[in-house]
C-alpha cells in the first residue's frame, strides 16, 4: 500500500486483497485512507469491523482449483455454503460488502473453472443483493499463464471468462472486473544467467557392478552461484524443473550424462533441477533460463551467502529511438545514449551491454 501510493496511486483505486490481514496492517489501511478490503471468514470481518469500520469489503470465495499447479481455496475463500451467513453478519455489523473475489490458482490447465467461479460469483451477488449489500465489483484473480507453450494458452483462458462475464456480468450492468496480472505480465519478462562454480560426480553404485564389464554410470553435481532461495524461488512456489540453455550448443558427438543442478545453500533442499541430460559442463562455464519473472528475483534472500542478482534492462534500438523522445528531454539524449548504448538485439551482448545498475531510464520496467 505505502509503495503504491509513493507512486502516485490514490487510496480510491487500492484493494487490500489478501483475506488474511494483520490488525497493524488494516490500520495503517484505515489511516491511509484504503477502504477495500477482502474477507472470507467471520474473524477477519470483526477485526476490519473493530479497526476499520468505514471500510467497504470484498468477499473472497473457494474455487476449484484440484488441477491448479498451486491451490489456493483451502487458505483462501469461502465456501458457498458459508457465504449467506457472512453477508448477514456483515450486514448486522453495518458494513458494506460491495463485491466478489476469487482465485483458480496458477497454471489452471482446465479454462471451464474460470466459467463455473464465474457463475458462483453471480450467486453470491444475488445473495448480497436480497440482503442489500450493492455488489459493484468482481475480482478474477490471476495465475494468468505468461509463456509460449503453456498446458493452455492466455487467448483461450480469456475467450472462456469472455463467455461467462458475457451470461452472468454483461456490459452496463454496472461492475466493475478486476484482475490480478502480474505473473502474465512478467512470466517471460527476464532471462537469467548464472555461473557454474564448482562440480562434483558421483558414481552410482549398483548389485553387481563388479561382476559386469564397463564403466560404472556416475551424475555429475553442478554448483551455481544462485538457488531455490534466491531467483529459483520458482521451484518451490511453483514447483517447476528449469531447463537451462547451454553457453555453447553441443556437438552430437559429445556424450550426455545425468546432470543435476544445486544453489550454494549449504543444506539439502537447495536443489534447483534433477534427471538432466547435459554434456561435460566446466567451473566458469554460464547457464541462461528463460521465462524467470515470476516468483524469482522478488523473492531473493541472503541465505547460505546467496547475493540478489543484478538487473539489466535492455531493449533494441529501434525501440530505444521511438522511446527516448518521450522519456528524456531533449537536452539529456547525449548524454544518455554516452553512458550506455541500447542493444540493437541480443547478440550484441558481450560489446555492448551496460553494467551499471539499469542500462535504460528507470522508468522502463
Amino acid at each position: 500500500m505505502e509503495l503504491v501510493q509513493h507512486i502516485g496511486v490514490p487510496a480510491s483505486k487500492i484493494i487490500y486483497s489478501s483475506p488474511c490481514k494483520q490488525i497493524a496492517q488494516i490500520k495503517y489501511a484505515a489511516k491511509n485512507g484504503v477502504r477495500l478490503l477482502s474477507f472470507d471468514n467471520e474473524m477477519e470481518l470483526e477485526k476490519v469491523v473493530k479497526s476499520h469500520p468505514s471500510a467497504k469489503m470484498v468477499l473472497c470465495i473457494a474455487t476449484n482449483d484440484s488441477h491448479s499447479l498451486s491451490h489456493l481455496s483451502f487458505k483462501f475463500g469461502a465456501s458457498l455454503k458459508s457465504c449467506r451467513h457472512l453477508l448477514e453478519n456483515a450486514k448486522k455489523s453495518q458494513v458494506d460488502v460491495v463485491g466478489v473475489s476469487f482465485h483458480i490458482g496458477s497454471d489452471c490447465p482446465d479454462p471451464k473453472a474460470y466459467s463455473q467461479s464465474i457463475a458462483d460469483a453471480r450467486l453470491v451477488f444475488e445473495m448480497g443483493a436480497e440482503l442489500g449489500h450493492r455488489m459493484q465489483i468482481l475480482d478474477l484473480g490471476g495465475g494468468f499463464p505468461g509463456v509460449e507453450g503453456a498446458k493452455v494458452r492466455f487467448e483461450e483462458i480469456s475467450s472462456v471468462i469472455n463467455s461467462a462475464l458475457d451470461l452472468y456480468f454483461p456490459e452496463g450492468c454496472g461492475v466493475d472486473i478486476l484482475a490480478k496480472l502480474g505473473r502474465y505480465y512478467v512470466t517471460s519478462a527476464f532471462t537469467l544467467a548464472v555461473s557454474i562454480i564448482s562440480k562434483k560426480e558421483v558414481f552410482l553404485d549398483q548389485p553387481g557392478r563388479e561382476e559386469e564389464n564397463g564403466p560404472t554410470p556416475k551424475t555429475i553435481v553442478y554448483y551455481l552461484h544462485d538457488g531455490v532461495y534466491g531467483s529459483f524461488n520458482s521451484v518451490l512456489f511453483d514447483n517447476t524443473c528449469p531447463t537451462p540453455m547451454l553457453q555453447k550448443k553441443p556437438s552430437s558427438e559429445q556424450p550426455l550424462y545425468s546432470s543435476s543442478l544445486w544453489g550454494p545453500a549449504a543444506e539439502g533442499c537447495d536443489c534447483i533441477a534433477e534427471g538432466l541430460r547435459l554434456p561435460q559442463l566446466h567451473v566458469g562455464d554460464w547457464l541462461v533460463f528463460e521465462n524467470m519473472g515470476a516468483y524469482t528475483v522478488g523473492m531473493g534472500s541472503l541465505l547460505g551467502g546467496t547475493q540478489a542478482c543484478r538487473i539489466t534492462y535492455a531493449m533494441s534500438r529501434v525501440t530505444w529511438e521511438a522511446l527516448r523522445g518521450q522519456l528524456l528531454p531533449a537536452e539529456q539524449d547525449d548524454d544518455a545514449e554516452g553512458v550506455c548504448k541500447p542493444l540493437s538485439c541480443g547478440w550484441e551482448i558481450t560489446d555492448t551491454l551496460c553494467v551499471g545498475p539499469v542500462c535504460t531510464p528507470a522508468s522502463i520496467m
